[in-house]
């Protein structure tokens, strides 16, 4: 049985992603693609892995809402979902509804589809809010240390400049980004918390943007409460990821350019300190794709039941 998109907040980076992700998926179809700045226009122009008569629309929440999608995934900025939930709550209770952005993350009545780590809790819920693309890579890199920890968790992060939108700012612009290294909220970031509240464990971020335009890279700083030797630590990574076609565990720490365009996540670095009570570890991923538009994928093939990588590349 073939299910119905609809997609509000199109004209992004991510939002371009999953048209292409939904295009080529054996069971699901764009039912509407919302962009008010590109309203009127065929989606096919813009997006060469599409084919079809489909225009862009310009729905605000009544009539995303009222339009009949099996889901609706909103692709929209921080602090501007909530009005479509609320649309969607009461008029179509039962679509689906993939939530891009944080605003609810910290909603324990919401689903975290982060899967290869909270599958298990998936019963049915509609309602369901994809984590952080910074936040994907810190809680994959910890997870399999968690129990193991002593203090809090250092991550410095590093993104390409499509992690900050399409709206202009200093961090997507070329030419302020060109041959430096920009940080900004060095405490508090929103995937701090998010990270520190799913795993329940204090993380430190320092997240800073680079010039290249896709994927990041995590090096995360763990104390351990008891010496570890290598072959440890990369076993307990080895066998937490095992099976999972989205986690690929390696002994070299991988690159940022060697991610751009893949699906998944990349683990290596595994360094120990003399005394084997710091470990180092080194996470990749592209930002746009399992830290967003893959993982939205990944969670609307469980809310409909089908494989988890239906219509995902490996």
């Amino acid at each position: 049985m073939t299910r119905t998109i609809g997609l509000v907040g199109a004209r992004g980076h991510v939002g371009a992603e999953l048209i292409a992700l939904v295009a080529a998926h054996p069971a699901l179809e764009l039912g509407f693609v919302s962009s008010r700045e590109l309203e009127g226009q065929r989606v096919a122009d813009h997006h060469a892995a599409y084919r079809g008569e489909l225009r862009y629309v310009a729905h605000g929440p009544e009539q995303a809402a009222a339009a009949g999608a099996d889901a609706v995934v909103l692709a929209l900025p921080n602090g501007k979902a909530a009005p479509f939930v609320a649309a969607i709550d009461a008029g179509a209770a039962d679509t689906r509804v993939i939530d891009l952005s944080a605003d609810y993350r910290f909603d324990d009545g919401w689903y975290y589809g982060l899967p290869e780590l909270t599958r298990g809790n998936y019963a049915g819920q509609r309602r369901i809010s994809n984590p952080g693309c910074y936040a994907t890579a810190m809680q994959l890199v910890v997870v399999p240390m968690l129990d193991a920890l002593e203090g809090p968790v250092q991550c410095f992060g590093v993104s390409g400049f499509s992690g900050a939108g399409t709206a202009a700012s200093d961090r997507n612009d070329p030419a302020k980004l060109r041959d430096n290294l920009m940080p900004y909220a060095l405490t508090g970031h929103v995937h701090e918390r998010e990270v520190t509240r799913r795993i329940g464990h204090a993380i430190e971020f320092m997240p800073h943007v680079a010039p290249h335009f896709r994927g990041l890279t995590i090096t995360a700083n763990l104390h351990l409460a008891r010496a570890f030797e290598r072959a440890e630590v990369v076993a307990r990574y080895r066998d937490r990821y095992a099976g999972e076609p989205l986690v690929r565990v390696g002994e070299e720490a991988p690159w940022v350019n060697a991610i751009a365009g893949r699906h998944h996540v990349e683990l290596g670095g595994f360094t120990l300190s003399e005394d084997g009570r710091r470990l180092v570890v080194v996470a990749t991923e592209d930002n746009l794709l399992k830290g967003a538009a893959t993982q939205a994928m990944q969670n609307l093939n469980l809310a409909f039941g089908f494989a988890e990588t239906d219509g995902i590349p490996l």
